[in-house]
């Protein structure tokens, strides 16, 4: 028995290169199935938009929910957060996890407070230019706010081009060139299309072409899966990066930020001690957090959130 082929690159069967018939039954669907998030809806602007992006980054948004909300109705424009320090982001941030992008996320709104009047600016070029934004997150604003026409490409998106595209189960670890070329090629024409398509390929991944028990059967573009088609392969690529938390230096700095958070003032050295029994995983912890910009050492051994 033959083996399935993958479509090759610029082939008829390319949907890059044969008028890329994904964009209607998967904005369709997305008109019918999208999920009503608070930052989707007009009054979350900008300003919700990016906050958004910063959070959702590894976490998911069941988890992400709860501390958006809190964290707009404090800070509803960027002047509001740049004027607390940034201790009080990494503290607002809670348990979401990566607390750098609490710092990051203070450092963004402090630019857009002194060089754009306190507006989210539209312009790309502007956005990538804020300390703390990406490609990625610059893309995301510049489309899911402005509507404009970019290549947003997260994990989900790229999993959806990957299996309905190439033909792959999974996308490499890293996101390459060849994946961008990918991702601009099968871009609308259309802004405002373009805008909307990058929301509904990242929502048909998150929904339906999961990473795992994907379901096939509900996806609209199912007939034309580049990877069902073949037979779903299996990955053989790189071995896929997992996820481990218990017992690393991660779950150690949580604990250390935890008690940092709950504190009104400076926290002493040995109350620092009680979260974890091993001295020297727990000493490069917090000296890693210090590092970081998430710990400020105060004299006589104390610690606290940074006020500056």
């Amino acid at each position: 028995m033959t083996a399935p082929t993958k479509p090759s690159p610029g082939g008829p069967s390319d949907p890059a290169a044969s008028g890329v018939p994904l964009h209607a039954p998967v904005i369709d669907w997305f008109d019918e199935h999208a999920r009503d998030l608070p930052w989707r809806r007009p009054e979350a602007g900008a300003w919700g938009v990016m906050v958004s992006e910063f959070m959702l980054q590894q976490t998911p948004v069941s988890r992400v929910l709860p501390v958006y909300e809190q964290w707009l109705a404090r800070w509803p424009r960027p002047a509001d957060l740049a004027a607390e320090a940034p201790g009080e982001a990494v503290r607002a941030w809670g348990r979401l996890g990566y607390p750098r992008r609490a710092l990051r996320l203070h450092g963004a709104a402090a630019a857009i407070t002194e060089r754009h009047g306190g507006d989210v600016p539209s312009d790309h070029a502007q956005l990538l230019a804020l300390p703390g934004i990406g490609e990625y997150t610059a893309a995301a604003v510049a489309s899911f706010a402005y509507g404009q026409r970019h290549a947003v490409l997260d994990t989900n998106v790229r999993r959806v081009f990957a299996r309905a595209v190439t033909g792959v189960q999974y996308p490499p670890n890293a996101t390459t060139a060849a994946e961008r070329r990918l991702a601009r090629a099968l871009l609308p024409a259309e802004e405002a299309s373009a805008a909307r398509w990058a929301a509904a390929s990242m929502e048909l991944g998150a929904l339906v072409c999961t990473a795992k028990n994907e379901s096939c059967h509900r996806c609209p573009i199912a007939a034309q899966c580049a990877w069902r088609l073949a037979g779903k392969p299996a990955h053989d690529g790189p071995p896929r990066r997992g996820q481990t938390y218990a017992g690393t230096d991660r779950q150690v700095r949580g604990r250390l930020l935890a008690v940092l958070r709950d504190a009104a003032g400076p926290v002493s050295q040995a109350a620092l001690d009680q979260v974890w029994q091993e001295p020297l995983q727990r000493a490069r912890a917090l000296d890693g957090l210090v590092a970081d910009g998430l710990v400020e050492p105060l004299a006589d051994g104390l610690y606290r959130l940074p006020m500056s």
